[in-house]
């Protein structure tokens, strides 16, 4: 079992304390509020929360858990410490660190005495940046120590909701390590042996991103149901069922579907749905700023990857795929026809690959769309993707097509990639390839 002390006896930490001593490790809670300490060495919770008095209660009893006011007593006496301070906001929205930084400085003067190996988690939530830019650098100053060589520093973000927090805690979501080296992601990975969730070990910056990623999605779901329930209610339709419904959709509704980053959505649904929903709305007088930001953010993407293309310095361009989805020919709506529609207003030099796309072929109202976006554009497409490299100097993936897959092995020198899909794993080089949100 491992030793810990734990800075910051606040909502996490008197949880991540309580908790990690029922499992069996040696807690050593650390606080400069005497009230905070008195409370949990006299065995009693600091914090109001369900199953928590009777968890500290027996921790104490058992010696598993102790609080002091000492930090250097506290460092020296565990290998592992958490950081649980408070990340309170500061009048214009940015995080405030100056008590991360403080715990820090604390911590590291008491590390620059000590010779064995120590590791620093943070469970504090921060903004991506705050551990490269604060927190290392404050505990290599005062430490001096080097993070990842002979001092460990890992970011553990926590997923505890207040009321159920103990619940959550043996029952997460998942465990997410971003770690500055492996040794010291693993004896963190090591602490939460025996729970039952998905384990991800990873950068310290993607760590740091998730947790704002999950709370700011909890926050757009609540906006959205709150939105959707106010057109019901002047549709006098029950808007509890409506979203009842929705969310026993767990293939489309709640999934991994349509949450992965890259360009804007398309197609005949999409974007009529959303501003037949919209106009009904504002007939309705109803201000829903989620709803009614859809399409302008959608708007913003198709402005990003325009830039994208036109920064490249070329105007030879060559798209594969332009339909608004592999395995289709729905021209109607697709972002791509008006990046072409705009490029070619602006002088360049286009071809178009996409196999699924005849002209000739298409009827209705697809047929018309492109038509009247892009009368010549037979003119432009082509039959092969080598007809597109032999003509192009900048690359445009519009879908994600299986073809496609291999080009980056049938590029040359001159040529440049703008990955609207990611069809490649890599990452933006600044140079030959670069991904819209990658």
């Amino acid at each position: 079992m491992a030793k810990i002390s734990i800075f910051g006896l606040g909502y996490v930490g008197a949880v991540s304390a309580g908790c990690f001593a029922k499992m069996g490790h040696q807690i050593i809670g650390v606080d400069n509020n005497s009230t905070k300490v008195n409370m949990i060495n006299d065995g009693n919770s600091p914090i109001i929360e369900k199953d928590m008095p009777e968890i500290i209660k027996e921790a104490v009893k058992e010696g598993k858990l102790r609080a002091t006011l000492d930090s250097e007593e506290a460092i020296q006496n565990s290998d592992i410490s958490l950081v649980c301070v408070g990340t309170p906001s500061q009048l214009n929205g940015n995080l405030d660190l100056k008590y991360i930084r403080k715990v820090c400085e604390e911590i590291g003067s008491a590390l620059k005495k000590k010779d064995s190996y120590h590791i620093v988690v943070c469970r504090s939530t921060m903004l991506p940046g705050s551990m490269r830019q604060v927190v290392i650098p404050t505990l290599e100053q005062y430490s001096e120590k080097r993070a990842g060589f002979n001092l460990g520093v890992c970011i553990n973000p926590e997923f505890l909701r207040e009321g159920t927090a103990v619940y959550d805690f043996n029952n997460p979501p998942k465990t997410v390590i971003g770690e500055t080296d492996p040794k010291s992601g693993a004896v963190v990975a090591d602490l939460y042996e025996g729970i039952e969730a998905a384990l991800i070990r990873t950068e310290i910056e993607t760590a740091e991103m998730v947790k704002y990623t999950d709370n700011v999605w909890h926050a757009a779901k609540v906006c959205f149901a709150n939105e959707i329930g106010n057109i019901c209610k002047e549709l006098s339709i029950d808007g509890h069922k409506v979203m009842e419904i929705f969310c026993q959709d767990k293939k489309l509704n709640l999934s991994p579907y349509y949450m992965k980053p890259g360009f804007a959505f398309g197609g005949s649904c999409l974007p009529k749905d959303v501003r037949a929903l919209t106009y009904k709305a504002r007939t309705l007088d109803l201000d829903l700023p989620v709803l009614n930001s859809l399409l302008p953010s959608n708007q913003r993407q198709v402005e990003r990857g325009l830039k994208m293309v036109m920064s490249k310095g070329s105007k030879k361009v060559g798209f594969l795929g332009f339909s608004f989805k592999a395995g289709t020919d729905d021209l109607r709506e697709s972002p791509l026809v008006e990046v072409i529609e705009r490029l070619l207003g602006k002088g360049y030099d286009i071809r178009v690959y996409d196999r699924n796309v005849n002209i000739a072929k298409i009827e209705g109202s697809n047929r018309d769309y492109i038509l009247n976006h892009i009368p010549h554009i037979s003119d432009m497409m082509v039959e092969s993707v080598d007809q597109v490299l032999d003509h192009a100097e900048t690359i445009v993936i519009g879908n994600n097509a299986s073809e496609f897959k291999d080009i980056f092995d049938r590029l040359q020198d001159h040529h440049k990639v703008v990955d609207l899909v990611r069809v490649s794993e890599q990452k933006t080089d600044g140079k030959k390839y670069d991904g819209i949100c990658w």
